[in-house]
């Protein structure tokens, strides 16, 4: 069959379903991942046929994405900045709002490393730099990607991760080892506070991207992600939304260095409120962000320095 019949099966079968352009992208990530052709393709070859094995993983797939299965457990991988992670129905699928987190983090950690830099130009006496690595703890790992991203891109930082699923764990370590970083696993609830002593650490930054979807707003979720993704990592009850931000924060507060930084993807709906709890935990210099579609999704928070030990939960 022709590349550009199955192209228009695809359109057909799946245009009630997915916008066209959606559709067009799904296309050419098929094509891309089982037979390696570039998406240009059939404007260079536009009369392109293929065998009957060629065309099955084309055709197995498209009667998946009919059943509103994301395109991502279909193929198995998901892109994130410049990563290629493994995914199944066990973590979530990184998202392009994360990724701004991430490159918020990144953007920092590049500016104090400029201020350090310039701090010790100026220095009198001139001495050999003792620089301590970063220690970077992500809370609600998934797939790995905050993590992962970090340790490549920060590779002196000392990067730790906890998620309560160890089948979440078993991914985000395949994806570590796969894209040759090293990090530091644990399974482990941010809910059970006796658990989380036992990571006895201090850390430079915390980052979380918790469950923060209330039971009400499931009817906004599209069905691809509603009924394939892991609840788990997803939903939280309408009576208590901000729960995993309340142990994040008090976990945070204790084990934050003086001027460490907590970064947090949020409910664009409970910004303030989010903000408020953090201001409420004596941190300071509370940062909300936009994301690239306009919503409050992000929030940095410091722990002050010279802040009492009572104050910080200590």
């Amino acid at each position: 069959m022709l590349l550009k019949e199955i192209k228009n099966i695809f359109h057909k079968e799946l245009g009630k379903t997915y916008p066209k352009e959606e559709i067009d992208s799904f296309f050419y990530r098929c094509i891309e991942h089982y037979l390696r052709l570039e998406r240009f393709v059939l404007a260079i070859q536009p009369e392109l046929t293929l065998t009957k094995e060629e065309e099955q993983p084309l055709f197995e797939a498209l009667s998946q994405l009919k059943q509103e299965r994301p395109l991502q457990y279909i193929l198995g991988t998901a892109h994130f900045m410049d990563l290629e992670l493994q995914v199944n129905e066990a973590v979530l699928i990184p998202r392009p709002e994360t990724e701004e987190l991430v490159q918020w983090i990144l953007e920092d950690c590049q500016t104090k490393k400029k201020d350090l830099d310039a701090e010790r130009s100026r220095s009198v006496i001139s001495t050999t730099p003792n620089d301590r690595s970063l220690r970077i703890l992500d809370i609600g790992t998934g797939s790995g990607c905050i993590a992962i991203a970090l340790a490549k891109h920060l590779p002196q930082a000392k990067v730790y991760a906890i998620d309560v699923s160890e089948k979440a764990l078993e991914v985000a370590r395949e994806n570590a080892r796969l894209n040759q970083v090293d990090i530091t696993f644990l399974k482990n609830d941010i809910l059970a506070p006796e658990l989380a002593l036992e990571l006895e650490l201090d850390f430079d930054i915390i980052v979380s991207n918790p469950p923060y979807v209330r039971e009400l707003e499931k009817e906004e979720i599209k069905n691809n992600v509603k009924d394939h993704e892991p609840s788990l990592a997803l939903f939280v009850s309408d009576g208590d939304p901000l729960v995993f931000y309340r142990a994040i924060t008090q976990f945070g507060r204790t084990r934050l260095k003086e001027g460490g930084s907590l970064y947090l993807e949020i409910n664009q709906y409970l910004g303030e409120e989010t903000k408020a709890l953090l201001k409420a935990h004596n941190f300071s210099e509370i940062e909300l962000r936009k994301d690239i579609f306009g919503n409050d999704r992000m929030l940095k928070a410091i722990v002050p320095k010279g802040l009492p030990a009572e104050g910080r939960g200590l």
